[in-house]
């Protein structure tokens, strides 16, 4: 099986990204920008300049910003080009643990069972007062059920999300009011039932082949929503076909690079003010009488309508779809 783990970065390699770089069995594709060295090099990496990107995204070339993660998408399509079976998200801050993988997509879970809502996964991991980015916000403070699940369900999990120890993935309110480091305990992995909804993120996950037009990751949105937007429209589309959502413990240790936590915020507060909004437009929107890419451009088109999202962000969606489908 084809593994491709993708990062986009500006800084010279990390101790992370060199860790990457020599794992076995592994590929490793890194995406630069404007900020990026020319002379970036990292034995072991694929790197990616802005100068080669048109090359394996001719369409998305000229859609997307400079200056904002998603970029990243140029990675995606590296590694769908490469004959990648699963792409794997992280950033170069986040350091792999020596137990470092994903489970099987395809298996029997313990499930979280459908609350027709949120949730919060973290509570299954920890008892620390902590959520994950995207959350919704009047749901921080509630204790959710963690017996509310069925064991050994035959699942197909489309998108693993890995759990990151020390300075995990939490929005700018918990920094600013908390920031605690958190740990997770050791525990088997949970998948989420049709209904049950979580934000996941790009720092820790792998995505399987038959999803990767999901990776799309929108242009018109804050750095700081890109990837929980994304996820809030992927889990209604997985939904159709049958995929589920997991999460596994702790894998890496995030020694997050240095953020101004105001400016974090201000990128986060169309996040916290959509998220409900998002899952309800998707949901309404899509059809299980048509295709996963087609479903992805209606979820987009709603949320144009919307003004979730901004008048460029269908272009950039359509250079993606296409794209991908010449790369694949």
């Amino acid at each position: 099986m084809n593994q491709t783990i993708v990062i986009t970065t500006i800084n010279d390699p990390t101790e992370s990204v060199r860790a990457y770089a020599d794992l076995a069995d592994y590929q490793l594709v890194v995406v630069g920008d404007k900020k990026t060295n020319d002379e970036w090099s990292c034995v072991g990496a694929d790197f990616l300049p802005v100068i080669q990107q048109a090359d394996v995204g001719p369409n998305l070339a000229n859609r997307l910003p400079y200056n904002h993660y998603c970029r990243k998408m140029f990675g995606y399509l590296q590694a769908i080009h490469n004959g990648a079976d699963v792409i794997i998200d992280t950033d170069d801050d986040n350091a792999p643990k020596l137990a470092w993988a994903f489970p099987k997509f395809d298996g029997a879970f313990e499930v979280v069972k459908d609350v027709g809502d949120f949730v919060n996964i973290y509570q299954w991991f920890t008892d620390a007062r902590v959520w994950p980015r995207g959350l919704p916000l009047d749901l921080v403070t509630t204790n959710f059920d963690v017996a509310n699940t069925d064991s050994e369900i035959e699942c197909r999990v489309g998108v693993w999300q890995g759990l990151a120890d020390e300075d995990p993935d939490v929005d700018a309110i918990y920094r600013l009011t908390n920031n605690t480091p958190c740990y997770f305990a050791q525990r088997s992995p949970l998948v989420l039932a049709e209904g049950a909804m979580c934000p996941f993120n790009s720092q820790n996950t792998a995505t399987r082949r038959e999803l990767f037009p999901l990776l799309y990751l929108p242009a018109s949105v804050t750095f700081r929503f890109t990837d929980i937007l994304r996820s809030l429209v992927a889990q209604p589309i997985m939904w159709l076909y049958g995929y589920r959502l997991g999460f596994t413990q702790a894998t890496v240790i995030q020694k997050r690079n240095p953020h101004d936590f105001m400016k974090d915020f201000a990128s986060e507060v169309p996040m916290y003010l959509k998220t409900r909004d998002v899952v309800e437009i998707v949901s309404s929107s899509i059809s299980t009488s048509e295709s996963l890419e087609a479903n992805l451009h209606r979820a987009y088109a709603a949320l144009l309508e919307q003004a979730v999202v901004g008048d460029d962000e269908l272009h950039a969606l359509e250079a993606w779809l296409c794209d991908v489908g010449r790369v694949g």
